[in-house]
């Protein structure tokens, strides 16, 4: 019998994050104020996150331990597996071998809780009562609701329209793990206001969706702001994803070739492919590819530029390739991957060409879902689509090439609140969208004015 799966014990789990800032080649350029240019210092992001989490997000220190508190809680799902799809090799008829990390056992069905359980921790261990986020898929706001059920905290969920209206069972998970769950825009909020009196049918964004939660926060006693993707500290928190699965290959006596993510605002990515950045830089060879659609295009066709997180601009000036702040994505089902902007880190590491970026259309990526489903049994996000995707292309050119290839693929979570995308791909109801250049141009009329990088 063939091994099929790579499991650690509860006692090999990493204790430490690592934090690729100690070794990245090309430091990353400073957040700024947006009202004097200057780089931002821990006391402008206080009102936001707790002080704590702020001191992660600027750390330099190659290794920052994970507290017992919060070891205890991957604990209820950690290590993931790391699986073999030999079945999809069987019908791809390909030479190369496809690994892949599932985080899809974790209880709200994705790699999000990573990150979710430890900032639901430093808000607790900072006397923070309530916390408010936005949710494009629904896979942060779960996660959150999740993490805030474990460590006694209040949650509001502002989460996209369109999502809110196609994944309602996203919703009933945040309800069931206690959380508050409103569609964005609302009423709730001055930004949300002024949106709906622009824009009464938009579907909404992350941008929007941003901007509400953050002025909930700031305007709101013993609350704070948390955020699922883009910055630091979240890449940080995700890297136990890679760490384990360098053990997990380790066992096996073998290196990937390629390590593939899907790719939004950078947290999924950035958890498995960083600590594989890191032996790059120290001579490794491997291609790392990031994966994202081609109607939210942000790292194959957006600029690397300063540029707000949110719509309301309400954030920090951020060194990041971006779509433009009032980017209004298509509503395509993959909505954990519609973010106008990329995380500072990943951006940087795009510049300085340690990852490459591949952008995919709908319908490719919910045929390469199906044909998982239909040979590995496991029913994908639709985001992982785009992921299975690229790694299928690999896997085809190693065939063509007539060439043994170990890809490693970041299964980053389960589609089964995704269905409605399913339904509509076997009605023949999606079709392809690919962001028009004008509308690209158009969003980045805004940037010309803010500081160079």
């Amino acid at each position: 019998m063939q091994d099929c799966k790579v499991v650690l014990q509860d006692n090999e789990i990493p204790r430490q994050w690592y934090n690729i800032q100690a070794d990245m080649p090309t430091p990353l350029s400073p957040p700024l104020n947006p009202g004097t240019g200057e780089p931002i210092n821990p006391e402008d992001l206080g009102a936001v996150f707790p002080m704590n989490l702020v001191e992660q997000e600027m750390a330099q220190e190659r290794w920052i331990d994970i507290p017992e508190p919060v070891l205890e809680k991957l604990l209820l799902w950690r290590p993931s597996p790391l699986q073999r799809a030999r079945n999809l090799e069987k019908a791809l008829g390909t030479p190369a071998k496809i690994y892949y990390k599932n985080e899809g056992v974790s209880p709200a069905g994705s790699h999000k809780p990573n990150s979710a359980i430890a900032q639901a921790y430093y808000n607790k261990e900072f006397g923070i009562k309530r916390l408010t986020t936005e949710t494009g898929a629904g896979q942060w706001g779960s996660a959150l609701s999740f993490a805030t059920q474990q460590f006694g905290l209040e949650l509001k969920v502002y989460m996209v329209r369109v999502s809110f209206e196609q994944k309602p069972f996203r919703k009933l998970m945040m309800q069931t793990w206690g959380a508050e769950c409103v569609p964005s825009p609302t009423m709730d909020t001055n930004a949300g206001r002024a949106v709906l009196a622009e824009y009464p049918d938009t579907p909404g964004s992350l941008g929007i969706a941003i901007s509400e939660a953050i002025e909930d926060a700031v305007t709101s006693e013993n609350t704070r702001y948390s955020l699922g993707s883009v910055l630091n500290f979240v890449c940080l928190h995700q890297t136990v994803i890679g760490l384990e699965a360098q053990k997990q290959m380790e066992k096996i006596q073998l290196y990937p070739d390629v390590v593939v993510g899907c790719v939004g605002g950078g947290s999924n990515f950035a958890g498995l492919a960083l600590p594989y950045v890191r032996d790059k830089i120290h001579g490794r060879e491997v291609r790392i590819v990031a994966a994202e659609p081609t109607a939210c295009p942000t790292l194959t066709r957006g600029p690397y530029a300063y540029d707000f997180g949110d719509l309301a601009k309400t954030t920090p000036l951020l060194p990041m390739n971006t779509l433009g702040h009032d980017f209004i994505p298509a509503p395509l089902h993959a909505g954990g991957l519609r973010y106008h902007g990329m995380s500072p880190i990943i951006s940087r590491l795009s510049q300085d060409h340690l990852i490459e970026a591949t952008a995919l259309n709908q319908l490719d990526s919910y045929a390469a879902g199906m044909l998982w489903a239909r040979t590995e049994g496991f029913i994908p996000a639709p985001e992982t689509n785009h992921a299975i995707a690229a790694a299928i292309q690999e896997a085809e050119r190693a065939r063509e090439e007539g060439r043994e290839k170990v890809i490693l693929l970041g299964w980053s979570g389960h589609g089964l609140m995704d269905l409605k995308g399913y339904e509509a791909y076997l009605n023949d109801e999606l079709t392809n969208y690919e962001y028009p250049q004008e509308m690209i141009e158009k969003s980045l009329q805004a940037l010309k004015d803010y500081p160079k990088l």
